[in-house]
């Protein structure tokens, strides 16, 4: 029987202590096989069927995030999304968002020019929503230094007051258990935890599409797309695939394959396993005198002042992030004990 070790082992081997998936995550092997041949057979004029991959890749996205994949779109870029529900909103709407939140996430609904962006501490979201407070937009997972948004908290407080939510699961996606369903709209890259190759991303939409306008709408987005393909669509899908960008096939074609890893792991797992090396590293770094970002139950830890040692660290094989001045590690489904040891001891001198 396949366990949680073997799987990982047989999919990756990475040649560096890596501890960067928060910025983007490695490649499982079926997944660089599946994109070889595509390409491959794409160069002889034989291309794969990577719209099949397409929909496989949504519906995969789906059951990981435990929503029907009629809600789910398919595309290439959260911003892109983001858009979009920037560009439903009324003149004046009034915008919640968390202190120095991902550009993604929040800079559409700031060029808008004619939205009420307020902007508070991650911490005091739900607090901070309140009468007239049309969208509530953060990430699940800080970008920066790994803090976890109180997502319940939030949902009940846009609730009570009338305003939708926005939630950019782009840094949870792959690790963290979500249900999707539980908030309005929900976006994500895949080329972070979900270990999927840069390329694809999706958004999520309730069924009754929450006022979205599919304003980049190409023959994709049609309920028929091969009839849709000259002059206005006649026809947008039915389900959230009206939203869909064109996709980059390449990139689903291997898409469709990281997420079966994801998968057949399974989140919780996944999740239980960073989680485990993550409190190894903040234990280390207590003996070392250092003292992180508190950003309990995340796989990401963020050490203040020490993101200039980032280039060091890359020189010794140890690959991590420096953030904002700070030292981003960020520990995933490849990464060992072995691995932590490795960056306290070049951290240790």
């Amino acid at each position: 029987m396949e366990t949680f070790e073997s799987l990982v082992r047989a999919e990756f081997g990475p040649k560096t202590t890596y501890l960067n998936t928060a910025s983007t995550g490695l490649l499982p092997a079926r997944t660089v096989q599946a994109m070889r041949v595509a390409v491959e057979s794409a160069a002889v004029g034989r291309p794969t069927d990577m719209f099949a991959d397409v929909e496989a890749s949504r519906s995969a996205f789906a059951r990981i995030v435990g929503v029907s994949e009629r809600r789910v779109a398919a595309g290439a870029s959260v911003a892109v999304y983001t858009g979009v529900i920037a560009a439903s909103l009324p003149a004046g709407a009034e915008v919640l968002t968390a202190d120095a939140d991902f550009a993604s996430t929040v800079n559409p609904f700031h060029v808008r020019g004619d939205l009420k962006v307020r902007t508070v501490p991650l911490e005091r979201i739900a607090e901070s929503v309140r009468p007239g407070t049309a969208l509530v937009a953060v990430s699940a997972a800080q970008s920066a230094d790994g803090r976890i948004a109180d997502l319940a908290a939030i949902r009940e407080a846009a609730r009570t007051h009338g305003a939708r939510t926005y939630i950019d699961a782009s840094q949870a996606a792959g690790w963290l258990p979500l249900d999707a369903g539980a908030y309005d709209f929900v976006s994500s890259v895949a080329f972070k935890w979900l270990v999927c190759p840069r390329g694809a991303a999706f958004l999520v939409v309730p069924e009754d599409f929450g006022g979205l306008t599919p304003v980049f709408a190409s023959w994709v987005a049609g309920e028929h797309p091969w009839d849709s393909c000259y002059g206005p669509v006649q026809e947008l899908a039915h389900s959230a695939r009206r939203f869909d960008e064109s996709p980059a096939l390449f990139s689903y074609a291997g898409a469709r394959r990281s997420l079966e890893v994801v998968e057949a792991l399974g989140v919780e797992n996944i999740r239980r396993h960073d989680l485990a090396l993550a409190e190894r590293f903040v234990a280390g770094l207590g003996a070392l005198g250092h003292e992180p970002v508190p950003a309990p139950g995340s796989p990401v830890v963020s050490v203040p002042g020490l993101g200039h040692r980032q280039p060091e660290l890359s020189r010794a094989g140890v690959e991590v992030s420096d953030r904002a001045g700070h030292l981003r590690a960020a520990f995933h489904l490849y990464n060992t004990p072995a691995d932590v040891d490795r960056l306290l001891d070049v951290l240790s001198g």
